[in-house]
């Protein structure tokens, strides 16, 4: 048995030796650039990431391997002369690929003290000697073309591929086209290409070709977000990986033989916003009692972010507990999803009489027996219940965030009326007790309604003094948002997006 034991464990052995052999003999597709290749750290900061991040997914990955090395910023030079270049040509084995694509910095000053990252135009030899402002070095700076064609024929000399992109288009649009650069940086990078003889993907045009088939309206906002023309979400990533694949399909490179028949390209899982609370919040198929929950998808990027709006119109704490709204929330909770929750208009009601929504008052501990239809049911405080949805959240990994309850229309001493010292105060215990995120909504906005006046304020509420209309219920939605966007240290306000 014991000999059994020991064959077992050498086989064992034998095999994850040759299974990482096999890894090590694999390729390598290195990929060099800057952060339209790779954003950031790679994953999708602000929703911006680069095609280097996605390429992988229509290639092979048991026959080869792909590693993006594109650092946001650089140019084909600083890549470079920060030894970035340096540390991918030392890994370097023959049979690897070395995908290039800059451009997009070469443009900014040769000499500054912010970025001196610019290179001198064209592919010529011409150089410029200068005391680098930025890093206190003396250096000489060669063109753009030279540059290039310096990480291509050092990657010949390890046996590597390389392979040289144009880059891609910005989200600019004159008179419903993309604006090319083929006169400069993409031309350039063609003519390299031209001169050491290899595969060039002309990634810049054939990219803008796919833009202007989609529209100006639908690229910006999905592919591109509005708010940044030159770095790509994640769809427009793919669509960049996706031209240089079918570029590479055409060419007679050999690393179209690991391109996929069928690849299954997974985009980032959208992350969720559930909106918990009462017909203020609701979507109430009323024209005249319009929930700002409704508006509120209108200020979040919906590429990224999915709203969903489980608030009930007639609830309070204590029925969305008793009916079982709350757990059917809670069973789809996952880890990163957002809660907002907003409770306290109802909540004042009787407690044991008429529609049995009231809580008790406060944030104590105390409850109160309440028998209904011959079932006996225990009540807590609005405080208690609002604790309950917030730390239920946070056992799901979600990220709770609690408001104070819309202000209605009533006017007590030409004052919009506040209940601050009631469920809003406890609102905001609860949250600071519980560890959420709080915004007092009910201040922020009845300051706006001062502001805007009565008669301006009166046409908000077409229904009652509580349920505002579709233009009330977008003014509290904006408020909700540029609240968040205040809110520190909450990552929810990476996906909202206020209008300029």
């Amino acid at each position: 048995m014991k000999l059994i034991k020991i064959f077992s464990a050498l086989c064992l052995a034998l095999l994850l030796v040759n299974f990482t052999e096999k890894q090590k003999e694999i390729p390598t597709v290195y990929t060099v650039g800057d952060s339209t290749v790779k954003n950031g750290s790679g994953k999708g900061d602000g929703g911006l990431w680069g095609w280097g991040d996605y390429i992988g997914q229509f290639l092979d990955s048991d026959k080869i391997k792909v590693e993006n090395h594109a650092l946001g910023g650089t140019s084909s030079r600083t890549f470079q002369d920060k030894g970035l270049w340096e540390a991918v040509h030392k890994k370097l084995k023959k049979g690897d690929y070395v995908i290039i694509q800059f451009g997009h910095n070469d443009d900014g000053p040769l000499n500054d003290t912010l970025r001196a990252r610019g290179t001198i135009k064209g592919i010529g030899n011409e150089t410029q000697e200068i005391d680098n402002l930025l890093t206190k070095k003396h250096e000489v700076v060669h063109s753009y073309g030279w540059y290039i064609q310096k990480v291509v024929r050092e990657a010949k000399e390890k046996g590597a591929i390389p392979i040289i992109c144009s880059p891609i288009p910005r989200n600019d649009w004159k008179e419903g086209k993309v604006p090319r650069n083929d006169k400069s940086y993409g031309l350039w990078a063609k003519q390299i290409a031209e001169k050491e003889n290899v595969t060039f993907i002309e990634l810049n045009n054939n990219m803008a070709i796919e833009m202007e088939k989609l529209g100006e309206a639908k690229v910006t906002g999905n592919y591109f977000y509005k708010k940044d023309h030159t770095h790509t979400s994640a769809k427009g990533a793919v669509l960049s990986a996706s031209v240089i694949i079918s570029e590479l399909k055409k060419s007679n490179n050999s690393l179209k033989n690991y391109i996929l028949k069928s690849p299954k390209i997974t985009l980032p899982a959208k992350k969720r916003i559930f909106l918990i609370g009462d017909s203020t919040m609701a979507d109430n198929k009323n024209e005249n009692a319009v929930g700002w929950g409704v508006a509120f998808p209108t200020y979040c990027d919906t590429t990224r972010v999915i709203v969903l709006n489980k608030a009930r119109g007639g609830r309070s704490t204590r029925t969305f507990t008793k009916e079982g709204l709350w757990d059917a929330v809670k069973n789809q909770i996952q880890p990163g999803d957002f809660i907002l929750i907003q409770f306290g208009h109802n909540d004042a009601g009787a407690v044991d009489k008429e529609k049995f929504r009231g809580s008790l008052k406060g944030n104590g501990d105390e409850t109160q027996q309440v028998v209904r239809d011959s079932l006996t049911e225990t009540v807590h405080t609005f405080g208690w219940y609002m604790e309950k949805f917030i730390k239920e959240s946070k056992e799901k990994g979600a990220v709770p965030i609690v408001l104070s309850q819309t202000p209605r229309n009533e006017w007590p001493n030409d004052k919009v009326e506040r209940r601050a010292d009631t469920y809003g105060q406890w609102s905001k215990v609860a949250a600071d007790k519980a560890g959420a995120f709080y915004i007092d909504l009910n201040e922020i906005v009845a300051l706006k309604y001062e502001a805007l006046g009565k008669e301006k304020v009166k046409e908000f509420f077409p229904k009652d003094h509580t349920h505002t209309g579709a233009e009330g219920a977008n003014l509290n939605a904006l408020t909700v948002a540029e609240s968040i966007k205040k809110l520190k240290d909450c990552g929810l306000k990476d996906y909202i997006e206020i209008p300029k």
